[in-house]
């Protein structure tokens, strides 16, 4: 089944949206937030990154795995995960953290309606009164962000995409958790056309590797959200020997704070086959843009400073 057609955007608008903003930006967070322990930091990094971007929503989205029965599930602990960072920083959550979708994409031309979507939908037609994109940074399967392309493919003309999803090109298989999980939602991503920073799993954000000894360093005297965030990580980490945690899902907010630690190409959209596995862009292809290196002390440092300050202010 052919996705469905989408506004053709402007070669030179995708573009200049491709780059990164220089002032700041209006943005959603739309994170499955109970799967692990990242999203956690992602979500605080972007809460408190206040002089670089505007968040309007935060969009719970679903997954299934060993901390969930049903995607719907997933997504619901995820919104009731939202609700605990929020309190911890003393931010309303009404009107402010919204349910996305209870499943995922059945094909790619069908949205999964929900109230995640909705505020998608209506946050970028917002954006489009002023002229400028909303940057809509996606931590999860992307089935909340591909519904609010479906259910109004204009705003592929108001949106700038940032997911974390998939592996580098040349990694041996694609198979990774936020893409397979709902692979008609990554299928409208990269056939849209939207402009659409993708940030690989394996290769590029696996980089961001943290231990409990640093966090229990860096999270000192950060308050009840530096001991949340620890707690977290350290119960998901148990006692392993010389153990680590990546900590992928802070790599989107990383892009827009620390320009200098990342490094990215401009490519031709690859397709994405229904496994989910790269074909080669056909002649005339949208461009994208693909993350390809990250420095890792360069967006820990930003993140800790930010937790610091927060500290110190409160």
């Amino acid at each position: 089944m052919d996705s469905i057609p989408f506004p053709a955007l402007d070669p030179a608008l995708r573009r200049a949206r491709l780059d990164l903003p220089t002032e700041l930006v209006d943005a959603v967070l739309d994170t499955d937030t109970f799967n692990e322990v990242d999203d956690q930091f992602a979500l605080t990094y972007a809460l408190l990154a206040t002089e670089t971007l505007r968040l309007r929503a935060v969009t719970a989205a679903p997954f299934l795995n060993s901390r969930s029965t049903s995607p719907a599930d997933g997504m619901e602990k995820s919104f009731e995960e939202i609700g605990r960072i929020l309190a911890l920083l003393d931010h309303p959550a009404e009107g402010f953290a919204f349910r996305g979708s209870t499943g995922y994409l059945p094909d790619r031309r069908t949205p999964v309606d929900s109230a995640a979507a909705r505020r998608i939908v209506e946050l970028a037609r917002e954006q489009r009164q002023s002229g400028k994109a909303l940057y809509v940074f996606a931590i999860g399967a992307i089935t909340n962000v591909a519904s609010a392309l479906l259910l109004d493919p204009e705003i592929v003309r108001d949106l700038v995409v940032v997911w974390l999803g998939g592996h580098d090109r040349n990694h041996p298989d694609n198979r990774e958790f936020n893409l397979y999980q709902d692979v008609p939602a990554a299928q409208v991503i990269f056939d849209s056309g939207v402009p659409f920073l993708q940030v690989p799993c394996c290769t590029v954000a696996e980089l961001l590797a943290t231990t409990p000894a640093e966090l229990r360093e860096l999270c000192a005297d950060t308050g009840a959200i530096g001991e949340f965030l620890l707690n977290r990580t350290c119960d998901f980490i148990g006692n392993g020997f010389a153990a680590s945690k990546v900590i992928w899902d802070i790599s989107v907010i990383g892009w827009l704070r620390c320009r200098e630690g990342y490094r990215s190409e401009l490519i031709p959209a690859p397709r994405l086959d229904d496994s989910g596995r790269y074909l080669d862009a056909p002649a005339g292809r949208h461009e994208m843009r693909v993350a390809t290196h990250i420095q890792r002390d360069r967006v820990f440092a930003d993140l800790f400073t930010l937790l610091r300050k927060h500290a110190a202010q409160n």
